[in-house]
C-alpha cells in the first residue's frame, strides 16, 4: 500500500499538531484555568450528572442548550451551534466552504489549527503577518481580499499566541470588504471583556466562536458557533448529529446556572496577570507584550528553546516561539496560581541571568 497516493498531499506535507503529554508540576502552556471548581459545585454538578442515561445518545443539536446559551447572547436558537469544543466548530466551517480553489485567509502568528484543518480541509492557505504591534496589516489584508476573495477568515479576538485584541475598526472594515465569512473567536472574551455579539446581526458574514475551555471546563470540550440561521441550516448538514456528549451538555446547563463562581475565577486570573507581567517587566532581557487573555507573550533575548528546557528540568512547561521572519524569540506563559506565577518568576530570573 502506497501510502503516498493514498492520503492527500496537504495532509502529508504537514506535521501533526503537538498537544504532547509532558510531566511538570507546574503547566503553563495551554491557557486553562489554573483553579479546579470548588468542591461544593463539584458535587452539585457531579449530583446532576448521577442518574443520567450513559445508554443513550446525547440530544441532537443540543436544542436546550442552544436555546439557554442563546438567551445570554440575545438571540433565539437558530443562531447557534454547539461543537465538541471550538476546534470542531472550526472543522466545519472549513469542510463547509472547501470548494475547489477555495481560499482561507489568516493573520500570523495566531492559533495554529486554522491552518492545519483548512489544509486538511483542502483549503489554499494564505498567510498575513501582523504588524509591529501585533495589530492586523490592514492594507495588506484589504489588497489580498481584493485579489483572492477569501471564503473563510479566522480572527483570534484576543489573539494567541500574542494576547492583544485586534482593532475593532479594521476587523469591521474586513468585515464590510470581504466576500465570504469572517470568524471572529471569542476564546478569550471571559478575560478581555470584549466582544463582537453587538455585530453579529448587522453583518451577514460574522460568525462567533466561544468555548468554556478557558473559563474552567477545558476537560469537557464545550464550544458554541453564533451566525446567520440561514447559514446555520447549511452547517449543520455537515456537523455530526451527536457531537455534543450527554455530559458536557448537562456541564454547560450548570455553568449557565452557576456563572458567577465561574467569573469569580476569571476575576482572580485577571488579577494574577497583573502581577505577573509587572514581574516580567522587572527581569532585564524580557519584554512582555500587554494581554487581554489569560496568558502573557514575551520576548526573550536568550534562546527560548534553551530557557524552556531549564525550566522544564524544574518542572514549570511554558510555551516557546521563534518565527522564521522576526529576528526576536517568544515565550508564552498561561497565567497560573499566584505560587505557580512565582515560582515561574524565580526561575526565569535564575536561566535569563546564567
Amino acid at each position: 500500500m502506497d501510502l503516498g497516493k493514498l492520503i492527500k498531499r496537504e495532509v502529508l506535507a504537514q506535521k501533526a499538531y503537538a498537544a504532547e503529554i509532558t510531566t511538570c508540576r507546574i503547566k503553563l502552556d495551554a491557557n486553562e484555568n489554573p483553579y479546579p471548581l470548588q468542591p461544593s459545585l463539584q458535587e452539585k454538578l457531579f449530583a446532576r450528572m448521577k442518574d443520567m442515561a450513559l445508554n443513550r445518545y446525547p440530544d441532537p443539536g443540543a436544542p436546550a442548550l442552544r436555546k439557554r446559551y442563546g438567551a445570554v447572547c440575545g438571540v433565539d436558537e437558530n443562531w447557534v451551534m454547539t461543537g465538541n469544543g471550538s476546534d470542531e466548530l472550526i472543522q466545519v466551517l472549513c469542510a463547509s466552504l472547501a470548494r475547489p480553489g477555495a481560499k482561507l485567509l489568516i493573520p500570523t502568528p495566531t492559533f495554529v489549527m486554522y491552518r492545519i484543518i483548512g489544509l486538511n480541509c483542502g483549503l489554499d492557505v494564505m498567510e498575513c503577518p501582523l504588524d509591529d504591534a501585533f495589530d492586523l496589516d490592514l492594507p495588506v489584508m484589504l489588497d489580498k481580499i481584493a485579489a483572492e476573495s477569501p471564503a473563510l477568515i479566522f480572527l483570534s479576538y484576543p489573539n494567541s499566541p500574542t494576547g492583544n485584541c485586534f482593532s475593532e475598526e479594521r476587523i469591521r472594515a474586513i468585515l464590510e470588504a470581504s466576500p465570504g465569512l469572517v470568524v471572529v473567536d471569542e476564546a478569550y472574551c471571559n478575560f478581555s471583556g470584549k466582544t463582537f455579539l453587538p455585530q453579529l446581526k448587522r453583518f451577514q458574514n460574522l460568525v462567533i466562536l466561544r468555548t468554556l475551555s478557558k473559563v474552567g471546563y477545558a476537560a469537557l470540550r464545550i464550544g458554541f458557533l453564533l451566525g446567520a440561521p440561514a447559514l446555520l441550516q447549511e452547517l449543520n448538514k455537515v456537523r455530526l448529529p451527536y457531537n455534543l456528549n450527554s455530559l458536557s451538555q448537562a456541564a454547560a446547563g450548570f455553568f449557565l446556572d452557576e456563572e458567577p463562581a465561574f467569573l469569580e475565577q476569571i476575576d482572580r486570573v485577571v488579577e494574577e496577570r497583573k502581577k505577573l507581567f509587572a514581574a516580567l517587566q522587572n527581569i532585564d532581557g524580557i519584554d512582555p507584550y500587554p494581554s487581554v487573555a489569560n496568558f502573557i507573550f514575551f520576548s526573550c533575548a536568550r534562546n527560548v528553546n534553551h530557557v524552556y528546557e531549564q525550566l522544564l528540568r524544574k518542572g514549570i512547561l511554558v510555551k516557546p516561539f521563534v518565527f522564521p521572519w522576526i529576528s526576536q524569540q517568544f515565550i508564552r506563559v498561561t497565567v497560573g496560581s499566584r505560587e505557580e506565577n512565582e515560582a515561574f518568576i524565580e526561575a526565569l530570573k535564575r536561566f535569563v541571568a546564567e
